[in-house]
C-alpha cells in the first residue's frame, strides 16, 4: 500500500471510530497538537487534540449518528474527503436545546497528515444546514425577522 491509500486508510479509519463512539482512539490516530482550522461554532476552550476529543464527546451525545464517505483523494501528506454527516440532535449543544430533528450536513475536508497521524484539519461544511437542523436559524422561507425583512420577488 502506497502513502496515499495509508493516509486515506487513517482517515477512513478516523471517521469509523469516531461512528462508534471510540474517542479514545484519538490518541493513536491524531497528533496531540493538531490544529482544527475550522472549528464547531461555539465558543472553545483548549486546543489540539484533547479539544478535538471533548468535541467529538459533545457531538457523540448531542447528535448520534454517523459519516458516509463520499469520495476520497490524497496526494502527498493531505486527503480531500467529501462527506455526508447524519444524524439526530437529542441532546444539547451549546445554545441549542434538543429539538429531535434529523440532521444532514455536507463537507470536504482537507486533513495533513504527519508522522502516521491526523494533524491538520481544514473543512467547508454547509453550516446553514446544520444550524437551520438544531433551531439556531429559522428555516428558509420563514419570516422571523424582526424588521418583517424576507426575500421578496421585486420584478413584477
Amino acid at each position: 500500500m502506497n502513502s496515499a491509500d495509508q493516509n486515506k486508510a487513517l482517515v477512513r479509519r478516523f471517521y469509523e471510530e469516531i461512528d462508534k463512539g471510540n474517542i479514545d482512539i484519538l490518541d493513536e490516530l491524531v497528533a496531540e497538537n493538531y490544529a482544527d482550522h475550522n472549528p464547531p461554532p461555539w465558543p472553545r476552550s483548549g486546543s489540539g487534540r484533547e479539544r478535538l476529543k471533548e468535541d467529538f464527546r459533545l457531538f457523540w451525545r448531542a447528535t448520534p449518528g454517523h459519516h458516509i464517505i463520499e469520495d476520497q483523494i490524497a496526494e502527498g501528506d493531505k486527503v480531500v474527503t467529501r462527506l455526508t454527516s447524519v444524524g439526530k440532535h437529542e441532546g444539547d449543544l451549546p445554545g441549542a436545546p434538543p429539538t429531535g430533528n434529523e440532521l444532514k450536513m455536507t463537507s470536504i475536508t482537507i486533513h495533513r497528515i504527519a508522522d502516521g497521524k491526523l494533524a491538520e484539519k481544514w473543512s467547508e461544511k454547509d453550516m446553514l444546514s446544520f444550524l437551520r437542523s438544531i433551531g439556531v436559524l429559522p428555516p428558509m422561507g420563514a419570516n422571523n425577522d424582526s424588521a418583517g425583512n424576507q426575500w421578496r420577488d421585486h420584478s413584477r
